[in-house]
């Protein structure tokens, strides 16, 4: 009956479903029921006429607009499907059912040149990484080719070659809605929301597996290197900012593990937090992975705009199910979109992109963006396993015959990467407040850069009752009335008096230094900070981002976590300038923090899972700017 019912989806074409297959089951679920689009997320038909419905919905990269982030219009739906069935069909008997004749590609190929697209990369490194404007962006290309069969043919027998080949992604699956095909097997879990615990998957670091399948040295060696592993440690701050925005209890870090697939092992954090929010707005708040946008998040959606010619459509979007639950409200599972192929009228696009560093390779990120998408071709079956293998893809290898994740000596040096973590987000934190401040009031001002909601989550954990306020919208008389005003981080060049937000944040520092009121500088607004008490600021030589330093602070050393391209630079030496002390690198005089009278200051980022004593450094400081 089941597979009766899919045969007349398939065959007619105003018909819109979805196929879903989630990772360990051995069904697959048939969702069906009418579209409807809508503009805003919390539009979403969670409720019709006072019965709560299940809702599939397909989320585009142009939503990030609702968080007042920029992004290309290309008008791509947020496409919506009130459910009317969810059917569950034999993984097995669907397989066989299935249409399974290869489709060729013609005319394929990537629509932005090699030489172009490593053009592009090294703009990003030399004008945006290179000034401060981030730690890493994600720039993205497209492979396309023309198709002679049928749209829904050729998405049926991609999801059969993915049922088939594919092992270890949250959800396999194909969408099928008028304009709109999707087909793939996504490993990363964006957003999920069950019974007021939400969880978060940041993935990064990709394995791919040698010709005969992986093996313990290989993977070690993998496991050993720094890059892999710091670029995993920004993620998961990236992440951690979103999880404090919609979490009362600011989120918590559990792993490492390894995630095995077919043909590629990624490495991962799980974080869980508690939430009483309303699963559209959870959604909004982690729009969307830095694994495929970059960090921070809203400077990222402006490079992205800067560089890609194309708009996104939903690549690095979510495709969310929102189920009605026992207590009244609605579970969320959202996975993101990526290794995913968009079919519309005869013509295949697969999106991928390089995430972009500061030591990046042009031409190695060119490479990356080949790999990706063969890896994509060669897991549906598209390409064969030899024109995979030339393009450096993740093709078909035999899996191992036992998870490596199991072996002793992975295991060890997974778990050992957690003694560089703050203790702070890997353990409970409780909701009660008895911090040393407490009844007394905080601003955050945020200048662009999310790690203000990590922060404000610390500070509450110190007591304080704490607002976060954007740098365009704070008033003076918000400032004026807060205990302590803390100048957040954000990207830029501190000395460019010509922005407005740098002009505001120095508006705001000079306004709470002049008063004699308590103020904390953070990152960008410690440099204004220097700047103002006649330190000169300079460029790294190399810039520090997500990077873990153990420097001085007033007596104390501590390991602090650095996000900088830009420092506050005194001579070697020095302890102190006009009206402050200096805590200083001994060898560069790079000052790592001040304090003087009603203020204190810090270049790194104490609220990091890096920091691992930022708590005890923030209250310190905190501590001196109120006494």
């Amino acid at each position: 009956m089941t597979l009766s019912r899919l045969a007349e989806l398939s065959a007619d074409l105003s018909a819109s479903f979805v196929l879903i297959a989630r990772d360990g089951s051995d069904s697959v679920e048939l969702l069906t029921g009418e579209v409807v689009d809508v503009d805003l997320l919390a539009d979403i038909p969670l409720t019709i006429d006072g019965s709560a419905r299940e809702v599939f919905a397909l989320v585009p990269y142009r939503q990030v607009r609702e968080r007042g982030f920029v992004a290309q219009d290309d008008g791509a739906p947020l496409r919506c499907i009130v459910v009317d069935e969810h059917l569950a069909l034999p993984t097995s008997a669907l397989v066989d059912a299935l249409p399974s004749a290869p489709v060729p590609l013609q005319d394929a190929g990537f629509d932005i040149a090699d030489e172009e697209y490593a053009a592009i990369v090294e703009r990003v490194i030399a004008d945006e990484i290179g000034r401060g404007e981030g730690a890493n962006f994600v720039i993205r290309r497209d492979f396309t080719a023309r198709i002679d069969v049928d749209d829904r043919t050729a998405a049926l027998t991609w999801f059969r070659a993915l049922l088939s080949h594919e092992r270890g992604a949250y959800w396999t699956f194909a969408v099928f809605t008028p304009g709109h095909i999707a087909v793939g097997a996504s490993p990363e879990a964006h957003v999920v929301a069950r019974g007021g615990v939400v969880t978060m998957n940041p993935i990064s670091g990709t394995f791919r597996h040698p010709a005969g399948g992986s093996t313990r040295e290989t993977l070690v060696e993998f496991l050993s290197s720094t890059k892999e592993t710091e670029e995993l440690f920004m993620v998961v701050d990236e992440e951690l900012k979103m999880m404090s925005a919609v979490c009362s209890d600011g989120g918590r870090i559990t792993g490492p593990h390894l995630k095995e697939m077919s043909r590629l092992t990624h490495t991962e954090y799980m974080l869980r937090g508690r939430s009483k929010l309303d699963p559209r707005d959870i959604l909004r708040e982690t729009m969307f992975a830095p694994t495929v946008t970059g960090s921070p998040m809203q400077n990222a959606c402006a490079v992205i705009r800067r560089h890609e010619r194309e708009p996104r459509g939903y690549y690095s979007g979510v495709a969310a199910l929102f189920t009605p639950n026992a207590e009244g409200g609605h579970d969320l599972d959202a996975p993101i979109l990526i290794r995913t192929v968009y079919v519309q009228d005869g013509g295949l696009r697969v999106p991928v992109g390089a995430t972009l560093v500061r030591h990046s390779d042009p031409q190695g990120e060119v490479s990356e963006t080949h790999g990706k998408a063969a890896g994509v071709l060669g897991a549906i079956g598209a390409i064969d396993r030899d024109r995979a293998a030339e393009a450096r893809s993740d093709a078909d290898a035999p899996a191992a015959e036992v998870a490596l994740a199991d072996d002793p000596t992975i295991a060890t040096l997974l778990s050992s990467r957690n003694s560089r973590l703050a203790d702070f987000w890997l353990n409970p934190q409780g909701e009660d407040v008895t911090g040393p401040f407490r009844g007394q009031t905080a601003v955050v001002v945020d200048a662009e850069d999310r790690f203000t909601t990590m922060l404000a989550h610390q500070l509450r954990h110190l007591g304080l009752e704490v607002t976060i306020a954007p740098w365009s919208e704070v008033t003076d008389a918000a400032l004026d009335a807060a205990d302590l005003v803390v100048a957040g981080p954000g990207p830029g060049d501190p000395r460019d008096t010509g922005t407005p937000r740098i002009a505001r944040m120095r508006a705001i520092v000079a306004r709470r230094a002049d008063a004699r009121q308590p103020l904390l500088a953070v990152c960008l607004s410690h440099q204004i900070l220097s700047d103002r008490l006649g330190i000169a600021l300079t460029p790294l030589d190399a810039p520090h981002q997500g990077l873990q330093k153990s420097v001085p602070v007033f007596g104390e050393d501590a390991s602090i976590g650095f996000y900088n391209t830009f420092t506050a630079r005194v001579a070697p030496g020095t302890t102190a300038v006009d009206g402050a002390e200096v805590s200083a690198d001994a060898a560069s005089g790079d000052v790592y923090a001040l304090r003087g009278d009603r203020f204190a200051s810090v270049q790194g980022h104490l609220e990091s899972i890096l920091s691992r004593d930022g708590i005890r450094t923030l209250e310190r400081l905190v501590a001196h700017a109120l006494s």
